[in-house]
């Protein structure tokens, strides 16, 4: 259980086990936030530029961690928060951050890794209130706009989402991550063709953009538009083979189509890659049952994937420009 509490010297680390106490110096290098990519529901961690990083002082408040009969008690810095983060101790990160945003409530960075620590730990109020905070100091943080974004998709609120990815396209135009969350919060709102429009761009803009593609591959299939489907899916697996998401999507266009071979491949596919996808056992299983008789012309995966890759390009030829949502949505 953890729990923050302030010792007489902030700048010991302390540590205490059955009774007996050590004092030992504590020094910390500076913390860089480490990089991270993708719209899986997983947030990407901006690299904190030299000139916003504020340093941790001596006066920083130490942390006691209480594991049963060991006690041990280490001094809060944004690199020990950090670690903790990069650990993947994500509620642990998120008390820590709490602290060190207490401290510098002026640095935007700190509120915003409180807000990604909270998000990861689930608790997505505490991380509302983290990236609003960020933004309140910056109101140009492009990444506490972004990830607030996904935090309001996450609640449901795709009309109040809508606000804060256009205000990152307003910062950054180019942002092939705001494009992406643009296509998710249209298509949370039922707008698939501008859903479709945005993932578009986010692909112009970054042509590696895998989840663009799978997010697009299955906003076609739910607007029941499979072949269409075919081609960004097919895309998304050739970049990407041993995604099981991908390879399931890709099989469930195949197989409305009556490429019945083709998508128990794409289903054995995804197993390999997750043994237990509960999703693609099921359906590798139905379409393995179907008649052979019924396959239709071999699809040419690579060839789909080549002609939806030349698709994109051309758009990455022409001007960027704001997609905007339909009247009323506002």
């Amino acid at each position: 259980m953890l729990r923050s509490t302030t010792l007489p010297r902030p700048s010991l680390l302390h540590i205490r086990l059955g009774g007996l106490a050590a004092l030992a110096t504590a020094t910390f290098g500076a913390a860089v936030a480490c990089g991270g990519t993708g719209d899986s529901g997983s947030p990407a961690v901006a690299i904190i530029p030299a000139s916003e990083y504020v340093a941790p002082t001596p006066d920083s408040v130490p942390l006691v961690i209480d594991v049963g009969p060991v006690v041990v008690g280490e001094l809060i810095t944004y690199a020990t928060a950090e670690s903790a983060f990069a650990a993947k101790r994500y509620s642990e990160a998120a008390e820590m951050f709490a602290v060190v945003a207490a401290e510098k409530p002026e640095n935007p960075w700190n509120h915003y890794m409180l807000g990604l620590s909270a998000w990861k730990a689930g608790d997505l109020d505490r991380a509302e209130r983290a990236f609003t905070a960020a933004l309140e100091r910056d109101p140009r943080h492009l990444k506490s706009e972004l990830n607030l974004t996904r935090v309001l998709l996450e609640f449901g609120r795709p009309v109040e989402a809508l606000t804060h990815v256009e205000t990152g396209l307003g910062i950054d135009s180019t942002s092939g991550e705001a494009w992406r969350l643009l296509g998710r919060v249209q298509g949370q709102m039922g707008n698939v063709d501008l859903a479709l429009a945005a993932y578009r761009k986010a692909i112009a803009f970054d042509e590696n953009d895998v989840w663009a593609m799978n997010n697009m591959g299955l906003t076609l299939i739910n607007s029941g538009r499979f072949e269409e489907a075919l081609g960004p899916l097919a895309r998304a697996t050739e970049l990407r083979p041993g995604a099981p998401v991908f390879q399931n999507n890709l099989g469930m266009a195949l197989e409305r189509l009556g490429h019945f071979t083709t998508a128990a491949a794409s289903y054995r596919a995804a197993l390999a890659g997750d043994s237990t996808y509960t999703r693609a056992i099921v359906s590798l299983a139905r379409v393995e049952k179907l008649e052979e008789s019924t396959e239709r012309v071999a699809v040419d995966l690579p060839m789909l994937a080549r002609t939806f890759a030349l698709e994109v390009g051309s758009v990455r030829q022409g001007s960027v420009v704001m997609v905007p949502p339909p009247p009323g949505t506002r």
